[in-house]
């Protein structure tokens, strides 16, 4: 399965400013094989690859001292691999287990930068955080998300669809609209997650495609209940459990208060922030003052929630998968929580961070804002046909923007007094405007 992360990848390995690579990201995103069967088997002639987790053997290697030529000597006897430096991608599999081999990345970088590393892990941001050890300036970093639609497009067979998305081929999809839009809603089902992708490619089952889901949504769960710290974990899974329910409201806005009656931030950031650094969600958070750059001008306190996975939300919220076969039923669910969910995929995906605006007097609110530099884009996700929308038309009178995007599941493409209209299926293709 093609993973769009892989063409960064082999960017990193080309650079001359190369550093150790941390691949960040959820539990199942695919690090592990995006690392060893697609990059390091078609990239390198050879590769040592290490799992700290269980393995006090692996640990051992870095507990002597942290100079990378022992270390490495010690891998190539470990691994039986002869590692040469720029043929070999050494691979550090669940380096949370491992605070010194994190910490060795420094010595990498500043005393055999030849070497080519990478490391990863299924709660490596919650280490980072919590770690004094992290080689601060000493390693690039990148993300990896579930897939995305144009990745689970080729993932089951359709390429060339894939590539009518990326380069925004609006009229080639249009054309095809009623096609792209059943697979679309199957997205909405199976999700990004590879494990289910992949097994929905091979057995076809959407009824088998669930039970993974629940299985990784057990594989959260125990997650909380093993790494977080204990006075946590209980609201760690109230907000997990409340999810689908605050983003079925009509205010998005994450209320504490939604937990139960009285509950107040205080008592749940620290549970709000494990959450949110183990990649499960993901804060988007409100801007009242639309001025670049938008992070300044960012509320701490006021935020929408996301899950890190459309599929995952649909199973965490009991969601009949029946809903796929009733027509455009399923884009309105829970008040169209669905399709902002898989417009906030699309972004994120490809390294965007997504804001929202909102006021209270006039009542304002656009879904999304996307900070460009040049230019700030006000985007609209309208679930179904119903393409109206008062506060975005009431927001483009009121900032002036140069262009404003809505995007709904009609098969239209049309621009009036700067407002574009789009099928929601070219969330992905969404970018700054090209100069004239």
């Amino acid at each position: 399965m093609y993973r769009d992360r892989l063409k960064d990848l082999i960017e990193w390995k080309k650079s001359k400013n190369r550093k150790p690579l941390i691949l960040n990201g959820a539990r199942q995103v695919g690090k592990t094989w995006l690392l060893k069967d697609e990059f390091a088997k078609k990239e390198y002639r050879s590769m040592a690859y290490v799992s700290f987790y269980g393995n006090n053997t692996a640990k051992e290697i870095f507990e002597l001292d942290l100079n990378p030529e022992r270390i490495v000597n010690a891998l190539e006897v470990y691994c039986e691999t002869k590692i040469t430096p720029g043929e070999t991608l050494i691979i550090l599999d669940e380096i949370q287990e491992c605070p010194k081999a994190l910490a060795s990345l420094k010595n990498f970088y500043e005393m055999t930068p030849d070497y080519h590393i990478a490391v990863a892990g299924s709660l490596l941001g919650v280490a980072l955080h919590k770690d004094s050890s992290y080689p601060v300036g000493k390693v690039n970093t990148m993300t990896l998300y579930p897939m995305n639609f144009s990745e689970f497009l080729r993932a089951i067979g359709h390429e060339n669809m894939a590539k009518a998305i990326e380069n925004g081929d609006v009229e080639t999809l249009i054309s095809l609209h009623n096609s792209v839009l059943d697979l679309l809603k199957t997205y909405f089902i199976v999700g990004g997650m590879p494990e289910v992708v992949k097994n929905y490619v091979n057995e076809g089952n959407i009824l088998e495609v669930r039970s993974i889901q629940q299985q990784i949504i057990s594989d959260y769960i125990h997650d909380f209940s093993k790494h977080a710290p204990t006075a946590q974990v209980p609201k760690i899974l109230e907000i997990f459990n409340i999810l689908p329910a605050e983003l079925a409201k009509e205010n998005k806005k994450f209320l504490f208060s939604m937990i139960r009656k009285g509950a107040r931030a205080a008592e749940y950031e620290d549970a709000l922030l494990w959450l949110s650094n183990a990649g499960v969600v993901t804060r988007v958070r409100r801007v009242e003052t639309v001025r670049a750059p938008l992070a300044t001008y960012a509320e701490q306190d006021a935020f929408k929630l996301y899950l890190v996975d459309i599929g995952l939300l649909g199973a965490l919220s009991g969601l009949d998968y029946q809903v796929i076969l009733e027509g455009d039923r399923l884009f309105v669910e829970f008040k169209g929580a669905l399709a902002e969910q898989f417009v906030f995929q699309e972004f994120v995906a490809r390294g965007l961070t997504p804001y929202y605006f909102r006021k209270d007097k006039p009542s304002r609110e656009v879904d999304f804002l996307l900070d460009f530099g040049h230019e700030i884009l006000p985007i609209e996700v309208k679930s179904g046909k119903n393409t109206a929308s008062a506060s975005l038309v009431a927001y483009m009178d009121d900032v002036k923007p140069a262009r404003a995007i809505k995007l709904s599941t009609n098969s239209e493409h049309r621009v009036n007094r700067g407002l574009e209209y789009l099928p929601l299926y070219l969330a992905e293709a969404i970018g700054p405007k090209k100069a004239e």
